[in-house]
């Protein structure tokens, strides 16, 4: 394993990562330790200085992780098992869960201990002093088994209110057993930002040697901010989790402290050149995670930097910054256009140019009212750019369309000793000829996307590499009942694109077909751009 520490050249604030750990006690949340394994590699490559991969005494998965990370060569990190301090009563040597920690063969270790003295009396059920006892001899313990400690202070911020004076004695009781960082936890996450950076102030004045650090929870939506106040006010260590994930409401955010830490605050976090991986990173987490990304995160999500308001957009074409506070590709992100009834001409130019296409202003502004008054009947462009550039190509009069459905029909039954079946008939237009199939399915929109892919396979081979990879309804006047307006998007894929398509209608059959045509009528258009680009092999010699 790596031992990479905070001595010597590199980033300014140690990023210590605890997804694996404290990310994994999020309802819904759940880890494989292939999955641990994964993530892990990828934090790696972003160069964290810290990642805390479990607490080796509590799971048999655990125990595996930490096994298994003994046999990686870790390029940036350092891996940490977690814990707590030993027992009440019973000598850190002669603590099992101790021993478990040692047994895991990492670098470090990081354990917690009670700084509120409500919990050392309350909880712990010992005295203040024998508490203290426990704190110092647990770190010194694996210190002197060649083990570098971290020392979370759990509940400080509370115990400093509390007795401000017992606080600073547990970090100076971790600091005598030879703690390398004093980390404050904001554990119950109800602290405000002006507490702790006045807090973190006064620990640096009592302990002006120790390297102090913070881990925050997002329980007052301050998680983020605390870790950047403390940073502010001298913390060089700071604690979090990907995405934010964690018990509750959550952890602080890595993927929002970093690019604060360093392109706020002016700080280096990460080793040069790597905040561009961020937005890679977050998106990677929440697949292995199996939950959805936010679109709306700070930084890293995908409306982070997406423009809908026409006065926006059209300053933004002029200078980016008026209305973007980072530039997007410092995190690997990027600016966007949204294009809805709320845009304006400069919302279709600007999609227009990001999808490469040649609009000129009096064709933008055709596009721009086909729009909204489409969007009147139910359609939502935002999430679907490839019905935007359908209808900006339709618009153009020299655009030919590679098919046209003329008829279709499906529908649904069930036969007498038999279970249900779905058909489906469509007629299609393709150049001169009129094409009419049938097709079956688990559905009626199964049905007539099998019966449209038999139609137009013969003349055009790279449908079959076409995929519906999601399928969502949404009812938008639900008080109308059965009548009510459905809106389909389709999400679509290739071997080289992924795209997303949108219909509408009263008729969920209509707006799925509105819908599926686009989906592969886009498809056929990004693959003749891309064959377009490839160069033409060389003639055969004769």
């Amino acid at each position: 394993m790596s031992n990479s520490g905070h001595n010597g050249s590199g980033p300014v604030v140690e990023a210590y990562d605890t997804t694996l750990r404290d990310g994994t006690q999020m309802e819904g949340m759940s880890l494989s330790c292939d999955d641990k394994l994964r993530i892990a590699e990828h934090l790696d490559a972003l160069g964290v200085a810290f990642i805390e991969g479990g607490w080796p005494g509590s799971n048999p998965k655990d125990v595996e992780f930490f096994e298994r990370a003994k046999d990686v060569a870790w390029k940036h990190v350092t891996i940490a098992a977690f814990g707590s301090t030993c027992r009440a009563q019973l000598r850190a040597a002669d603590d099992k869960q101790l021993q478990t920690l040692l047994a895991a063969e990492t670098p470090v270790c990081t354990i917690f201990g009670k700084t509120w003295n409500m919990h050392v009396t309350e909880v712990l059920r010992t005295s203040l002093d024998e508490n203290l006892r426990m704190i110092e001899e647990s770190v010194a313990f694996l210190g002197q088994s060649d083990r570098r400690v971290i020392y979370d202070a759990e509940h400080f911020f509370d115990g400093y209110k509390s007795d401000a004076a017992y606080a600073l004695e547990t970090l100076r009781a971790a600091a005598r057993g030879g703690a390398e960082a004093l980390v404050l936890c904001d554990t119950n996450g109800g602290s405000m930002p002006w507490e702790i950076e006045e807090m973190v102030k006064a620990v640096r004045e009592a302990l002006p040697d120790a390297r102090l650090g913070i881990h925050a929870h997002n329980d007052g939506e301050c998680g983020v901010a605390n870790s950047v106040a403390a940073v502010r006010a001298g913390a060089r260590h700071v604690q979090g989790t990907i995405n934010g994930y964690g018990e509750r409401c959550g952890n602080a955010n890595l993927c929002a402290i970093i690019p604060d830490v360093e392109l706020k605050l002016g700080l280096q976090c990460l080793p040069e050149g790597h905040l561009e991986q961020l937005y890679d990173l977050s998106h990677y987490v929440a697949e292995i995670a199996n939950l959805n990304p936010n679109d709306h995160a700070a930084y890293v999500g995908r409306s982070a930097f997406a423009h809908k308001g026409g006065v926006h957009v059209s300053a933004i074409r002029r200078h980016p910054e008026s209305y973007e506070h980072v530039d997007p590709t410092l995190v690997g992100n990027e600016s966007r256009v949204v294009v809805s009834e709320l845009s304006g001409r400069s919302n279709v130019l600007s999609k227009a140019e990001e999808l490469g296409l040649e609009v000129s202003s009096d064709h933008g502004g055709r596009v721009l009212e086909k729009i909204k008054e489409l969007e009147a009947k139910g359609f939502a462009y935002e999430a679907a750019e490839a019905s935007v550039a359908l209808l900006m190509a339709r618009q153009q009069a020299d655009y030919e369309p590679p098919f046209e459905v003329l008829d279709f029909q499906a529908s649904v039954g069930r036969r007498r000793g038999g279970g249900m079946f779905a058909e489906a008939t469509v007629k299609v237009q393709i150049g001169d000829e009129v094409v009419h199939t049938a097709g079956e399915g688990n559905g009626p929109v199964s049905a007539l996307d099998s019966a449209l892919r038999k139609a137009l396979r013969p003349f055009f081979p790279e449908v079959a590499e076409m995929h519906l990879s999601d399928y969502k309804v949404r009812i938008l006047d639900g008080r109308s009942g059965t009548g009510a307006t459905t809106r389909v998007l389709i999400d679509s894929q290739s071997a080289y694109d992924t795209w997303s398509t949108v219909g509408a209608s009263s008729n969920i059959i209509e707006a799925s077909l509105q819908a599926l045509t686009d989906s592969i009528e886009y498809g056929l258009t990004l693959e003749r751009v891309r064959l377009s680009k490839q160069p033409e092999a060389p003639a055969a010699r004769t």
